[in-house]
């Protein structure tokens, strides 16, 4: 076993060597000719953007060409590689989705009959099939078609490759997985009888029941990667039993699993590495993972285990790499822990870890990576560098300490780290000055220390010997920057985060020597002046800048950059707005004085532009509203508020289908309301509020922007009736109509606003943000204008807890429905109207409400008793209606002025009109009470006195007396024969 390992290791290092940017193979023995054409007729069927085969032409050797191996005594065609590029990171497979070759794989191929090793990994071949002819390749022992965006079910033809050690068919997909690569059944693997390493990660095998049948039929298999293919779990206990003794490496990640597949794993006692993470797995960590004794690599992240770490799990004595991130961890790390002598890499984070770190950490002498991020850790971080021994201290390469509750203050122990590369101490509690024993990591390579309390004075002494660093991010902190002028680094910085510091009055000289920056963010450092001409050459390079909240001045001098993101907001910028290029992503120009036109920053492209968010509110542009919006249709978050744009929206807003807010608050925009928003399915803001609009609220548009979270049309002149398709919005949680010349009754059916009926939202405000992985330090702006309290407030991080709504000052009449009630909002407007009747008497059950104002109506009848429950109302307004009685009396409503109920024929407190019964101020309602009870007096009198007027004359007169006792007595006589 020992020996195929070595086998496949070399296989894959020679893959690696030579298909790195299409090797290029020296060989004396020319090529055969009928293998040249073979290679001819297989460029031909290929497209190839970057010509990356220019070499493949005429009569030369084609041994010499580009990705072409050749066997030195035969000039057989041995290996052929045409692997476009060896990449890391997403972007770069992004770039290969739109440059590598693609088009078809021609059966020439065929006639390469010694072909050993083929590698068409990283192309884009669009979904086509795997071709079922690469299964008559009989010589083939190598095949690599890894991130090539081949579709369809792979042809059963590839297992008659007998003689194959190495298959790769992972990491498949094109556009979205729409043909993804897929199986009906794994039975062809088991004609792979001598094969080594199978990945298959990313393919859909839901289908393939058989595929722990199947792997149990390949003696020779050392590796097996089935990383997120939807595998089921459903399998013969059998399995278990017959289980592939040879397996030394298992990768099942993103996979879910029942009970019966942790038996099949701990019956694989030569495993050396396994990676389960995410796979389904609850409960406490497996006891029967002690059986895995050769373990040498475990990855169980991901998965919700739920408990303490056990003291077993510290038994493992060759576990290099172990990681239990984001797995709900709780407690202590056990003391236990440094008994994994072999430990090279540990990674605890995202978990509910607390307490201090234990001592033994101390004899992890091979330790390299700890990571220990996001959890609830305690005390001094002092101490934390004291546990760590001197075997510890100089193999430490990466500590991650970030999102804990440390503090105090590093000592000079730190510097004893001698080995560190990668440090990260962000977000915890950390204060005092900054140590100036950070110049003593001599192999430091990035440094997090932001989001803590640390105060004073940084100089170039902190600095003196970190010439490795790439990577400082210091921001949210106090501290301040002073060097000499003519400093010059030790360092040359790809990203640099000093936000929140004081750098001074000018942007600092030292920042011109940093030539390889990517990121530059120095946001709120108290920076002001002009922009200097060099800073644009270290811009250019430059994907992110940030230097907003400072008071740059002047026009802005680099335009058309390579950014991706970029902040100018909240300077003092003027001019016209600076140019971008087609691969800005983030633009945030808002809250200056940029002025101008703003149709040469949107239109005067000719490729289309990628950006997602773009905010220019808050400037003093002008001239008509731009048309070209079809070049924008990745956009997202559009805010022009407060500018002086004028002209009609145009029907190419159509084209953002992408769009979430929309925000065009004060500007001079007209004509009717835009029927073309209604394809705007994503839309959750709009706000077109004080602006020119014109006509009616369109009906039928608000059922196909179901998702619209708020609404704003204030102060414009729309007319006719509120549209009753409003109440189809489920989602709606603010509603502002105010201000327009509105008519008709308030609709009853806002009792359907579902998202206004309770505190809970189901909207979340980071979906907006949902289509990036963005750093949390670009603080996007997407906020909305509220009316609240008779004042305007900005709503963002916590919008998803407000509920408003505002009709007021439109021209609507009829009675307040009682619907509104159901209603759980914190703002409700419905002042200058001609709304009559009386107030719901169940506006108590608006418990939650802040602010109502019912001002400048024809309202009348008493206060209902119940308004006096709003125990959290801070405003009020009743003025101006006409309203009779006493005020109600609670703690809230005696808290208001006077001014809260002018207007009315009200009395008590907080007004200085007493409410008594000769008072005129009294209610109608209690002078009808008063009337009954001078009835019910007058009738108790009139009956007493008739009664006994009628009873003293039988009693004194005797006649009378003895006729009327006689007539009693022949009744009682009556009644008692009748009872008998």
């Amino acid at each position: 076993m020992e020996n195929s390992a070595i086998l496949v290791f070399l296989l894959i290092t020679t893959a690696t060597i030579s298909a790195t940017s299409f090797c290029n193979a020296n060989t004396d023995k020319l090529c055969k000719e009928s293998e040249r054409q073979a290679l001819l007729r297989f460029k031909e069927d290929l497209k190839d953007p970057m010509n990356n085969l220019s070499d493949w032409v005429g009569n030369g050797d084609c041994c010499s060409w580009t990705g072409v191996v050749c066997d030195n005594s035969t000039g057989h065609v041995h290996e052929l590689h045409v692997s476009s590029l060896n990449f890391d990171y997403s972007y770069e497979y992004h770039f290969v989705m739109g440059n590598g070759l693609g088009g078809k794989i021609n059966p020439s191929l065929l006639e390469l009959k010694h072909l050993k090793h083929l590698d068409l990994s990283r192309n884009n071949f669009k979904g086509i099939r795997i071709p079922s002819f690469l299964g008559s390749i009989h010589s083939l022992i190598y095949l690599n078609l890894s991130y090539t965006a081949f579709g369809g079910v792979i042809p059963h033809e590839l297992g008659n490759l007998s003689s194959l050690r190495y298959l790769n068919l992972g990491n498949n997909e094109y556009e979205n997985n729409e043909n993804e690569l897929k199986v009906e059944n794994l039975q062809w693997i088991s004609g792979l009888s001598s094969l080594q390493y199978l990945e298959m990660s990313e393919i859909d095998l839901s289908k393939a029941y058989d595929w722990l049948q199947v792997i149990n039929m390949l003696p020779s298999l050392e590796e097996l990667h089935f990383s997120n293919c939807q595998l089921p779990y459903q399998f013969s206990p059998l399995s278990v039993i017959n289980s592939t003794s040879s397996l030394v490496t298992l990768d099942l990640s993103y996979n879910y699993f029942g009970p019966l597949m942790l038996m099949w794993l701990f019956s694989l006692t030569n495993l050396e590495s396994l990676y389960i993470q995410d796979s389904g797995f609850e409960g406490p960590i497996p006891f029967g993972l002690t059986n895995l004794t050769h373990l040498k690599i475990l990855d169980m992240s991901l998965n919700p285990f739920n408990s303490t770490i056990p003291p077993w799990m510290c038994g493992f004595k060759h576990l290099e790499y172990l990681d239990l991130h984001q797995t709900d961890l709780k407690g202590k790390i056990p003391s236990a822990i440094g008994n994994l002598s072999s430990i090279d890499t540990l990674q605890l984070s995202y978990n509910e870890l607390e307490g201090k770190l234990p001592n033994s950490l101390g004899s992890l002498c091979k330790l390299r990576e700890l990571g220990l991020y996001h959890n609830n850790f305690r005390g001094a971080v002092s101490e934390i560098f004291r546990r760590f021994s001197r075997c510890t201290i100089d193999a430490l390469e990466v500590l991650d300490l970030s999102g804990n509750q440390l503090s105090g203050q590093p000592t000079e122990s730190l510097g004893r780290l001698s080995s560190l590369q990668y440090f990260d101490i962000s977000y915890n509690q950390l204060n005092g000055s900054l140590p100036e024993n950070f110049g003593q990591l001599v192999n430091l390579k990035s440094l997090d220390i932001s989001h803590n309390l640390f105060e004073g004075v940084v100089s170039e002494v902190h600095f003196i010997n970190l010439t490795r660093l790439k990577q400082f991010k210091a921001h949210e902190n106090s501290l301040t920057m002073k060097t000499s002028p003519d400093w010059l680094p030790p360092f040359q910085l790809e990203m640099l985060n000093l936000n929140d510091w004081h750098l001074g009055q000018q942007l600092p000289h030292w920042i011109r020597r940093q030539e390889k920056l990517l990121e530059l963010q120095i946001s709120n450092t108290g920076i002001a002046g002009t922009i200097p001409s060099w800073f644009c050459n270290i811009s250019f390079h430059l994907d992110y800048l940030n230097l907003s909240h400072n008071k740059f001045h002047g026009e802005f001098p680099c335009t058309n950059q390579s950014w991706s993101k970029i902040d100018l907001s909240f300077n003092q910028f003027k001019g016209l707005l600076p140019l971008v290029s087609s691969k800005i992503d983030i633009v945030d120009f808002s809250n200056n004085s940029f002025s101008g036109s703003v149709s040469h920053f949107f239109c005067d492209k000719k490729n289309f532009l990628n950006a997602r968010y773009v905010n220019l509110g808050n400037n003093l542009l002008s001239g008509k509203f731009p048309k070209c919006w079809m070049k924008w249709n990745n956009l997202v978050i559009l805010n022009l508020q407060n500018n002086n744009l004028s002209g009609v929206i145009p029907s190419s807003m159509g084209y953002l289908t992408n769009l979430g807010w929309l925000q065009l608050h004060n500007n001079k925009l007209h004509g009717e309301f835009p029927l073309s928003l209604r394809k705007c399915l994503s839309l959750e803001v709009l706000d077109l509020s004080e602006n020119k609009f014109i006509g009616k609220i369109p009906k039928l548009i608000w059922i196909s922007l179901g998702g619209l979270v708020a609404i704003n049309l204030r102060s414009n002149t729309f007319h006719g009736e509120i549209p009753l398709e409003l109440c189809s919005l489920v989602s709606l949680q603010i509603l502002d109509l105010s201000h327009n010349n509105l008519s008709g009754t308030v609709p009853r059916c806002f009792y359907n606003l579902s998202a206004m009926t309770t505190l809970e939202s189901s909207y979340d405000l980071s979906l907006t943000f949902g289509y990036w992985t963005y750093k949390d330090d670009f603080r996007l702006k997407a906020e909305v204008d509220v009316v609240t309290k008779g004042r305007e407030v900005e709503y963002s991080s916590v919008l998803k807890l407000v509920k408003s709504m505002d009709l007021s000052s439109n021209n609507l009449h009829g009675e307040i429905p009682v619907e509104l009630t159901s209603l759980q909002l914190q703002t409700l407007n419905l002042s200058n109207n001609h709304l009559v009747g009386k107030i719901p008497s169940k506006i108590g059950d608006m418990r939650w409400l802040e602010s109502l104002d019912l001002s400048n109506n024809q309202l009348s009848g008493t206060i209902p008793p119940s308004i006096s429950s709003l125990n959290f109302l801070s405003y009020l307004n009743l003025s101006h209606n006409n309203f009779t009685g006493p005020i109600p009396t609670g703690t809230q409503l005696q808290s208001f002025s006077e001014s809260s109920f002018i207007g009315n024929q009200l009395c008590g407190p907080p007004l200085q009109q007493n409410c008594s019964v000769s008072d005129p101020a009294t209610p109608r309602g209690d002078k009808q009470g008063d009337d009954k009870d001078y009835l019910y007096l007058s009738l108790g009198l009139g009956f007493a006195f008739g009664f006994w007027g009628v009873l003293a004359s039988l009693l004194f007169n005797v006649p009378w007396n003895m006729a009327f006792c006689a007539f009693l007595n022949r009744i009682v006589v009556r009644l008692y024969g009748a009872l008998l």
